[in-house]
């Protein structure tokens, strides 16, 4: 049975409370204590320098050049804070119902209560760092709205948050590697867990400039890695962003939970052709100011400005009234789709609907000139000061639409339509972030702990930064005090040098198979499999498709592809190969577990269990619970089951109208 580790008590109390009774490590053994942590984003750069200012010897892995290469930079739209600026109603409680209905229900209570309480801290922390949040007029910090609430609780530093908030942490790192607390190894990926007697006690990773494997022993060891979205091929993430460390972690023994969880990010720019590698994401935060609509006529050939208002269905305004435009990413993914499935699309794909910023223009440029106190203005003056304030808004996402479609979406409305952007599913952890490996531990995106079957917008960069500055430093110590007597272990250790080998091996199996396909093209074909049978919608024929579809493909893979190039050297396509090896597994574990998910709910919706008006339908009674499965070999998992009981919250059908 797994144990979560939840402390007993009042939900309010059970973090202040494991805060008051964990066990310390003084100063001076912290020292003698070495932690590796694997990946440099938000989650990864934070709990590096969070442990290295308590003292720890810490050791941190990149496959980038820079920790500011990570995939952290790349978040747009904001970070969610209990902070109640706006005086607008919200409090610790409101953020975590809204992520917990926002969840659909399938996330631990106690760790999303925490990730709430621990919001506000994240702010000051950040603010302290120097990061440049947008301000009001009068310099205090400025707020907006994300999907899935009614609140304004979003902080937000123009359309780069992400950069933002990284680079804040990635100076806190780097003062930590110039005070010689934190050994910073770039250009490194881990390829492997080192376990002795059952504990996680080190790494396996490969210098990707010289092909050449180093050996690194800790006492802990932090996943940090980010998420799984590249398994589909094409998704919002960074190219290099993978699933290695984290399945590694698996096939040492950790569980993987609800893999199939998977976010489906409705404001994208669409797939334009079969060259493409990657999709670009268009801020959650333009839903706050952008309608979004289709044609009510089939077949409608005008272009968008020609349309007029009555012609014009704003289809989440009209299904979902009391939050519009910003309802919760799966619903509104799902709802565009319809539209587009029923041939309302728009563009020369059809699959699309519009993302239109005329009316938000018109208010602004309004408010304006009654700001200025302005009379006799013209049409044309109020539209472009109006275009003015939603350039302060949304500038640089509004010239990134227009560099990669070369339209003017100050003009014309933006081309929408839903993209792989985030995995709620990862290593199963307990309340301690420890996985079912002791010594190993998953921090943010790597892990499922909170989030349920659907993430609300602005929450990733919360849980991150929650998990890396205020959470590890307590349960990672906590563990770590049982550890002060272990000195280091050498890593001549038998275990390390069998760790070692079993990677050499597998990287020289893959490089002699010499076939004749490309990396590239075996994963682009497990994308398609994947996005067709286990994308936004799922039914029990297609995933029993694709598992016997991965399978193949696996066989094909270890038969037929092609690697150039040599080991000891830069060689990306090795790397690659390395890669797409583990999202082939992966790919197959997540259809397996979408085909035992006999419901729908969150980003997961089995086309056979639907509401009569086409919701997600939730069937508590049978899958109140987290999937956690165990790698028993080839093809071959077990699962375990973690039950969700909640105790404040009553669950229920969600109703966003």
């Amino acid at each position: 049975m797994l144990d979560s580790k939840i402390p007993s008590g009042k939900l309010d109390d059970k973090w202040v409370d494991y805060k008051g009774h964990c066990k310390l490590v003084n100063p001076a053994n912290k020292r003698k204590m070495e932690i590796i942590i694997v990946g440099t984003g938000l989650a990864g750069a934070s709990a590096a320098a969070a442990m290295g200012e308590l003292g720890y010897k810490v050791k941190a892995f990149c496959f980038q050049d820079s920790p500011r290469r990570a995939h952290s930079i790349a978040a747009q739209g904001g970070i969610n804070a209990a902070k109640n600026y706006q005086n607008d109603g919200d409090s610790v409680f409101r953020l975590f119902y809204d992520t917990i209905k926002g969840g659909d229900y399938r996330a631990r209570e106690a760790n999303v209560h925490r990730l709430a309480e621990v919001s506000a801290n994240i702010i000051d922390q950040c603010v302290a760092q120097g990061v440049p949040f947008a301000r009001e007029y009068g310099g205090l910090l400025s707020n907006r709205s994300f999907g899935g609430t009614q609140v304004q609780r979003t902080f937000y530093a123009a359309g780069q948050t992400g950069q933002q908030l990284l680079i804040g942490a990635y100076q806190a790192l780097e003062r930590q590697v110039a005070l010689g607390n934190v050994t910073m190894h770039t250009r490194h990926e881990m390829l492997d867990i080192v376990k002795i007697d059952g504990k996680a006690s080190g790494i396996i990773a490969r210098n990707l400039i010289t092909g050449e494997l180093e050996k690194h022993f800790g006492h802990a060891v932090l996943i940090c890695s980010g998420g799984y979205g590249n398994v589909y091929y094409l998704s919002t993430n960074a190219m290099g962003s993978n699933v290695t460390a984290a399945w590694k972690a698996h096939k040492q023994g950790a569980y993987f939970a609800n893999p199939c969880f998977t976010q489906i990010h409705p404001t994208c720019i669409p797939v334009s052709g079969d060259h493409q590698s990657k999709l670009t994401l268009m801020s959650e935060s333009l839903r706050n100011d952008g309608r979004i609509w289709v044609p009510k006529n089939l077949g409608e050939t005008r272009k968008s400005i020609d349309i007029p208002e009555e012609e014009r269905d704003y289809f989440l305004e009209r299904r979902y009234p009391a939050f519009g435009n910003l309802v919760p990413r799966d619903v509104a993914s799902r709802a565009a789709k319809e539209r587009c499935d029923a041939n309302y699309g728009v563009g020369t794909s059809k699959q699309a609907v519009y993302l239109d910023f005329a009316a938000a223009i018109q208010r602004y440029g309004k408010i304006e000139v009654s700001k200025q106190g302005l009379t006799n203005v013209s049409a044309d003056e109020i539209t472009a000061m109006g275009k003015e304030v939603v350039k302060e808004k949304y500038g640089n996402l509004f010239d990134m639409y227009a560099k990669i479609t070369g339209e003017n979406p100050y003009e014309v409305p933006m081309r929408i339509y839903p993209a792989v952007h985030y995995t709620m599913g990862g290593l199963w952890v307990d309340y301690e972030l420890q996985t079912t490996v002791p010594g190993l531990y998953a921090l943010g995106e790597a892990n499922f702990s909170d989030h349920g079957a659907n993430r609300l917008g602005a929450s990733a960069l919360m849980q991150g930064l929650a998990d890396g500055y205020f959470v590890a430093p307590y349960t990672v110590g906590n563990n770590l005090a049982d550890e002060i007597y272990n000195a280091a272990i050498p890593t001549t250790h038998p275990a390390f040098e069998e760790a070692a080998k079993k990677v050499a091996d597998r990287i020289a199996s893959l490089k002699n198979i010499n076939g004749k396909q490309s990396v590239e093209s075996f994963h682009k074909r497990l994308g398609k499999i994947i996005w067709d049978k286990c994308g936004m919608a799922r039914n029990k024929e297609g995933l029993t498709q694709a598992i016997k579809e991965v399978q193949a493909l696996k066989k094909e893979f270890w038969s037929d592809v092609r690697i150039p190039g040599d080991i000891n050297e830069y060689n990306p396509e090795l790397d690659k190969a390395n890669r797409v090896a583990d999202f082939i597994e992966l790919g197959e574990l997540m259809c397996i577990d979408a085909l035992t998910r006999e419901e729908s709910c969150g980003g997961h919706f089995r086309e056979e269990y639907q509401t009569p008006e086409g919701e997600a339908l939730r069937d508590d009674e049978n899958f109140m619970f987290v999937s956690a499965w165990e790698n028993k070999g080839d093809h071959d998992w077990t699962l375990h089951k973690e039950e969700l009981k909640y105790e404040m919250i009553k669950p229920s059908q969600r109703n966003y109208k």
